[in-house]
Formats: structure tokens, C-alpha cells, sequence
């Protein structure tokens, strides 16, 4: 690994709970290798684009970092349904990370649903460069998951190869087709491929009890959460 920077900002109010100060350590990388992120994993760190971050709150230990064990794991009804909702309908094409502009459409119009239903921060349009920069220049291989129905793109993910595992990164969709739950469907799909490909574990990053938009990681039983002294052990919210 090399590492370029490593810094801890104020803290500031959480984005994930808003009564809440956060404040998290960042690192920047500019070589990483799968099996030193692994370790990172397994202390609790997350990395978006060349950035390593983790939350070092004084007063809140909310993010949770969970990964599913992928033999045991069992879809409840509600995935059930969206498997069934989905497959043979919805196209999963996995491909090396690139940009599009209409990677760039979907992604803003993503972005700014979640601002009026959810309360993010306002979103500027995307640029190439920026979206590149988070998505397509990674230190780790990383998997580009385009979802499409009927041709037209309606979900793309971002995956992380680890020794022992799938990382699923970030993940964005078509509003209109909310109601398919595409965002679950992502899990799962990430989740058979992690068995397909004989895997033991996938990893989901942060659950926060309260934060809507990451309490859906919670729903996918059974699986393990970090504890502070780094052992993963069975999440029972």
C-alpha cells in the first residue's frame, strides 16, 4: 500500500443521523492491494474511489460494518419477491468500469430523487472527470454491474474483488422503477454471484439503525456485524 494522506476533519453534523456529531478518518491511497483492503475491512474501514474512511465518533457507534455469510444466507419473502420481479426480466451485464453519459443521467436522476424523498444534499450534475474518479479509477479490481430492462439502463453497481469475498461499493437506479426494488435485487445478485463463484462472504458496509437509507442492510439474514474489538460475530438488531 501507499498511502498519500491521512486525516481526521472536526466532527460535523452525521449525514446518516442528524442529531448526531460524525466525525471520520481519511486515507488516500495511491496503491492498494486486494488483500491489504481485506484487512481494512476487517477493521472496520470502507473505501469510496482512492479514499479509505472510518467513522471515530466520540459519542455515537451507530455504523455498523455487516457482511453476509454466503452459505448460510436465506432470502425472506420480500426478496423473494423481488427476485421473482426481476430475473428474466431485469438484464445483469458485468463489465470493466468505464463512463457513459448515460451513466451520468441516471446517476444524477438518481441523486436528485434522493434529495426530495430522503433529505440528501442537494446534487450538482455529475461530471465525467468526478464520476471517473470515484467509480472508474479504483487501486482494487473492481466490477461495473449494469442492470437493463428492455434495453434501457436502469441500475448500475460497483463491486470490489476481495481474497475471501464481494465488497458491494455503491449502488444507484431508476426512480421510476422503484417499485421493483432494484436496490435489493442488486444485493441478491451480488450475493449469488459471491456462491456461484464459491466465495464465503459479501460486504455491505455501514448499517445504521435510524438512517433509512442504510437500514435496508439489516434485511439480509443471517449476517455477521464487526464489533469494536474486531471480531465479526451473528447481528442481531
Amino acid at each position: 500500500m501507499v498511502s498519500l494522506l491521512v486525516y481526521t476533519p472536526p466532527p460535523h453534523p452525521c449525514s446518516y443521523l442528524p442529531d448526531e456529531q460524525a466525525q471520520i478518518t481519511y486515507e488516500f491511497v495511491a496503491e492498494l492491494s486486494a488483500a491489504e483492503y481485506l484487512d481494512r475491512l476487517n477493521k472496520g474501514w470502507r473505501r469510496f474511489g482512492h479514499s479509505l474512511f472510518r467513522p471515530v465518533c466520540e459519542a455515537c457507534s451507530e455504523c455498523k460494518s455487516v457482511r453476509v455469510p454466503v452459505a448460510t444466507f436465506k432470502p425472506d419473502r420480500s426478496q423473494r419477491r423481488a427476485l421473482a420481479a426481476n430475473d428474466g426480466a431485469v438484464e445483469l451485464l458485468i463489465r470493466t468500469p468505464a463512463v457513459t453519459q448515460e451513466k451520468l443521467d441516471l446517476y444524477d436522476r438518481f441523486h436528485r430523487f434522493q434529495h426530495a424523498d430522503k433529505g440528501w444534499p442537494r446534487h450538482a450534475p455529475e461530471t465525467a472527470a468526478a464520476y471517473a474518479e470515484s467509480f472508474v479509477e479504483n487501486p482494487i479490481p473492481t466490477e461495473e454491474w449494469c442492470y437493463r430492462l428492455d434495453g434501457k439502463l436502469v441500475g448500475v453497481g460497483y463491486v470490489d474483488l476481495i481474497p475471501d469475498g464481494l465488497s458491494a461499493i455503491y449502488f444507484f437506479h431508476d426512480p421510476d422503477q422503484r417499485d421493483r426494488s432494484l436496490g435489493t435485487f442488486n444485493v441478491l445478485s451480488v450475493i449469488r454471484e459471491a456462491a456461484r463463484r464459491g466465495l464465503p462472504h459479501v460486504y455491505l458496509g455501514y448499517y445504521v439503525a435510524g438512517c433509512r437509507s442504510l437500514e435496508y442492510k439489516g434485511r439480509f439474514r443471517p449476517s455477521e456485524v464487526l464489533t469494536p474489538d474486531g471480531r465479526w460475530q451473528p447481528f442481531a438488531k
